[in-house]
């Protein structure tokens, strides 16, 4: 059994999540510019989270070719990634709503280690399927930004309290890190 299908559902689900965040836009009250500018927390909410999700779809999109077989560890793996990425419209909506206070930022930045633990552990069940591929393992084990993502993601988190500005400064320096999708599973897919 082939990812193909567990791939289709999860693109349509990252979708229908990125559609729902748009649909959180009310029309401005105004008819000016500054009407607009109001809206500026949400734009900047939407922005972030957009570019998560874009991120997660791509980079999920090249760790599923890497599944040998489909099976019920890596279905159940993915859908608990987008469970947490499910949450990520209400915690945009409720960061931008509330103009990056603090709680509602921890409650992102949480809502996104999460996701990133979930990716972490489907990456890790899609690995041990290439047990057998010592050079393969290798390669995917010396995967720097699965290891620093979770704690660049609890900084941000702690420093909410702080500042909102600072996490905000975390969750664009994980987007940085993460934007351009693994080079090692292109690699990898060459290889095959």
């Amino acid at each position: 059994m082939k990812a193909n299908r567990m791939e289709a559902f999860s693109d349509g689900v990252l979708a229908i999540i990125i559609t729902i965040m748009v649909l959180e836009f009310k029309l401005p009250e105004g008819h000016d510019w500054h009407a607009l500018i109001e809206l500026g927390p949400k734009i900047l909410s939407y922005i972030f989270s957009f570019v998560y999700i874009g991120i997660y779809w791509n980079n999920h999109h090249h760790l599923l070719h890497m599944v040998r077989t489909m099976n019920g560890r890596l279905m159940w793996l993915n859908l608990l990634l987008l469970f947490w990425l499910s949450l990520v419209p209400f915690t945009t909506a409720w960061m931008g709503e509330s103009h990056f206070a603090a709680t509602p930022t921890a409650l992102y930045g949480i809502i996104l280690l999460l996701a990133a633990l979930s990716y972490w552990l489907l990456q890790r069940a899609i690995v041990n399927q290439h047990s057998g591929d010592s050079a393969f393992v290798a390669a995917m084990g010396k995967d720097w930004k699965v290891k620093i993502s979770p704690s660049l993601y609890l900084t941000a988190v702690l420093t909410a309290y702080v500042s909102p500005w600072i996490s905000g400064v975390f969750f664009v320096l994980v987007a940085i890190i993460w934007f351009l999708p693994d080079k090692r599973i292109e690699y990898a897919l060459r290889g095959r």
